[in-house]
């Protein structure tokens, strides 16, 4: 945890920013895999843990926005929880730590919540993603699951976006820490892999190193040779000689925050031509974004031109004819790149997606509904403090190009029978994580290898 003092100071931040009423924060129960007993591994409602820092499960903390108190409510262990888990402290002394004096059981909740309704006070609450809080505010409040996302309080849901989009210094050291942790990930992936492996066992390798440093993944890992499907989590491949090997994968701290890193390399000890015609355009588009990062520019012309350079590329390799504005335009670039080009980071890989991108990378803003810009989850303008990823990516995706081929879609720009050579092709992308200063931007954690000599030197190191 941080300071106790960083917890008082933010849950006095969020006080101010919310007119009245309570402000209801349900943190995460244990989930069980299969029976009670045998859980997942808990993993703390990121918002608790941004103002209250405890990572234990049934909790629920309250600030009251026109006193300015807190209190955290949640019922103690007994003997018949000690014998199986060891000594716990008591919930009073856990709050203690993050600077919380008042403290009560379940039942009290309870109680607290109906006062509250009956002297007319708002109760505000955030969007809700588990089952088990759905069912907690049906019992509290009466709110029927299907209402929950009406009854939201965006008063709410702005307070906490003013807060965590802006990451503080002692916040960056812990992201550097989950960045750093996922730097050694994906070199232990390009320093093992050889042909007649599996992705298993490459998977297995890299959450091996996020365990190592007593924290966790950020999110399943991609470990893939199918790469031109975007989340793919499906292990049982066998490498050949000649593949791309994509891996996307991220640590989690103890605390909480979160890297996010993709890296592609050859199977083999090198890359094939074709490979690194492509390879160079993903990483040119991901260096022109890169160098576009600084405050007042929005991400979405960012991404824009990230798409104009995948096709100015794709264009000198025969894919792709016309007028480059114009293909962007119309979305053709969303053949190779049908995804967005980052999103914002911290506590969350995707960071407060629970809270709506619409709010969280947009600030309200609409959002495209064109096929493949509608993914992009961040468009704001960039302001100091934000932290986000850059994962440019080129993609031949059978699927898509049968499609878009017997529709007759943009065939004034895509070269369809050149795209019909590629189709065993798979995916390629890298993406880096960043920090906007008050000038530019500063790349988190150590360097991952990117160029194609790089990552061909580092390929030596498993043969």
């Amino acid at each position: 945890m941080f300071s106790k003092d960083t917890y008082i100071k933010r849950r006095q931040q969020l006080a101010n920013d919310v007119d009245k009423g309570l402000l209801l924060f349900i943190g995460n129960t244990e989930s069980p895999m299969n029976y009670a007993d045998n859980t997942y591994r808990f993993r703390q409602d990121s918002s608790f843990l941004y103002f209250f820092g405890l990572n234990h499960p049934d909790l629920v903390g309250i600030v009251d926005a026109e006193s300015g108190e807190a209190a955290i409510y949640g019922d103690d262990y007994t003997i018949d929880h000690i014998v199986w888990m060891g000594n716990q402290p008591t919930i009073a002394e856990r709050s203690l730590s993050c600077g919380v004096n008042k403290t009560g059981t379940t039942a009290d909740l309870v109680a607290t919540l109906a006062k509250a309704r009956s002297n007319g006070r708002p109760i505000h609450f955030l969007p809700v993603y588990r089952g088990e809080s759905k069912i907690k505010l049906l019992e509290w409040l009466n709110i029927q699951p299907s209402e929950i996302k009406e009854k939201a309080s965006l008063e709410l849901v702005h307070a906490v976006i003013k807060q965590r989009n802006y990451k503080s210094d002692e916040e960056i050291v812990e992201i550097e820490k989950a960045v750093n942790t996922t730097v050694e990930m994906h070199l232990a992936a390009m320093r093992m892999a050889r042909p007649g492996m599996t992705e298993a066992q490459i998977a297995a390798e890299v959450e091996k190193v996020a365990l190592a440093e007593n924290g966790g993944i950020s999110f399943p890992v991609i470990a893939t040779i199918n790469g031109q499907t975007l989340h793919n989590h499906y292990h049982g491949n066998t490498l050949e000689s000649g593949q791309l090997f994509l891996l996307d994968a991220g640590a989690e701290t103890s605390m909480g925050y979160a890297g996010d890193m993709s890296s592609t390399f050859p199977v083999g000890k090198t890359f094939t031509s074709r490979q690194k015609d492509i390879y160079q355009v993903a990483l040119n588009s991901h260096e022109k974004a890169i160098s576009m990062l600084k405050p007042g520019v929005a991400f979405k012309e960012i991404y824009l031109e990230s798409a104009r350079e995948v096709l100015r590329g794709m264009k000198d390799l025969g894919f792709v004819k016309g007028n480059i504005d114009d293909a962007v335009t119309n979305g053709a670039h969303a053949m190779f790149f049908p995804c967005g080009l980052g999103h914002m980071m911290g506590l969350d890989v995707h960071d407060m997606e629970d809270l709506g991108e619409q709010y969280v990378g947009y600030d309200n803003e609409a959002k495209s509904t064109q096929f493949g810009m509608k993914s992009l989850r961040l468009g704001r303008k960039l302001e100091p403090g934000f932290v986000l990823t850059i994962e440019p990516g080129i993609y031949f995706i059978p699927q898509l190009i049968d499609k878009w081929k017997s529709e007759k879609h943009l065939t004034e720009f895509l070269n369809f029978d050149k795209l019909e050579e590629y189709k065993d092709f798979g995916g390629c992308r890298n993406e880096e994580d960043f920090l906007i200063t008050e000038n530019g931007y500063r790349l988190l954690g150590k360097p991952l290898p990117k160029t194609i000599e790089d990552i061909e030197q580092e390929r030596l190191k498993a043969f």
